[in-house]
């Protein structure tokens, strides 16, 4: 069996999908929240029957949280997870982006006392000008994301609900439910070594191998990588948002190297992909026209797919609440 197609199912990308937000996210640890459409994208493609608004519904409940997790970026985890995805990944983002802060004036005691500011002021959702205009410290230009960026790995803050396509921001509440690093990874990436770990969630090597060896015991190595479980998936044909966890979760990527442009197209932009059983084998992206959904293969779509396609363009107008069809 291709290693790809193993990494999809465990990815959440086979026949069997999650029935909530937190199910779906919980799959693969984090799904990327850098832009709000993709990561209700991400949802859809792993979930069966829900909509964009269930995916703000679960954000809005507190159900699942974006955050700065991974690689130090916005991340969309479950709520119960928060605690110890913070606790490996917090501490080192922290001090990674140190200099940054200190360069745009915000030494450790005034990050320190921009945050105690925030656990007071955070008594609602706020926006990121409302904090800025109520936190007693100087933070033009990037200064007011770093703030917030510092708040949020030191889990005093995440992303609250959206309002008028303004990202607020509220306390957050984590606690540590003991869940261990590489176990949960390769829950929803394996099989993947230490290197693929270290890509995804942007830790050193060194910290990426430790990982491995504090669950050895509960992982098996196999020719394609470490795994927690064996799988037999059946490939299938799955419409990836921008961004997509399964894009970003390895070291390399199942993208035909001539093609690797179009889907990393510069600029850190990780495009729409259509993936056949973890193998990308076009792209796509909603179409000029009302319904259209324009596909663009890097050759023929196997037969046996095209019927999925169609399956999953009609789900992608369902979950947007719009009327689609290919282009």
């Amino acid at each position: 069996m291709n290693h790809w197609a193993v990494r999809a199912y465990a990815s959440g990308l086979g026949t069997a999908r999650a029935r909530t937000v937190v199910e779906a996210v919980r799959k693969v640890v984090g799904l990327q929240g850098q832009d709000v459409r993709a990561n209700r994208l991400a949802v859809r493609v792993r979930t069966d029957g829900l909509t964009a608004a269930d995916v703000d519904d679960a954000v809005a409940r507190g159900d699942v949280v974006r955050t700065w997790a991974m690689r130090g970026t916005l991340h969309m985890v479950a709520a119960d997870d928060l605690g110890w995805v913070l606790r490996e990944v917090g501490a080192y983002f922290v001090d990674r982006q140190a200099p940054r802060r200190r360069q745009l004036g915000l030494d450790d005691a005034a990050c320190q006392r921009g945050v105690a500011q925030l656990e007071t002021i955070l008594t609602e959702p706020r926006t990121r000008k409302e904090i800025v205009e109520r936190v007693d410290l100087r933070l033009d230009g990037q200064a007011a994301p770093y703030l917030l960026s510092f708040a949020a790995l030191s889990g005093v803050i995440a992303r609250g609900p959206e309002r008028g396509g303004e990202p607020t921001y509220v306390l957050a509440h984590p606690v540590d439910n003991g869940d261990e690093l590489a176990l949960r990874y390769l829950r929803g990436h394996g099989p993947a070594a230490p290197r693929d770990l270290a890509a995804w969630s942007g830790l050193p090597l060194t910290r990426a191998r430790a990982a491995f060896e504090a669950v050895g015991d509960l992982i098996r190595s196999t020719p394609d990588g470490f795994v927690v479980a064996d799988a037999d998936p059946t490939p299938r044909l799955r419409l990836l948002g921008h961004f997509d966890a399964f894009l970003l979760g390895y070291r390399d990527r199942a993208v035909p190297p001539e093609h690797a442009k179009a889907i990393q197209s510069g600029g850190g932009f990780v495009m729409p992909a259509v993936s056949v059983g973890g193998q990308i084998v076009g792209t796509w992206r909603l179409g000029s026209t009302k319904d259209g959904v324009e596909v663009t293969p890097f050759t023929t779509i196997p037969a046996r797919s095209r019927s999925e396609l169609d399956t999953e363009v009609a789900d992608l107008g369902r979950f947007l609440d719009r009327q689609t069809r290919p282009e």
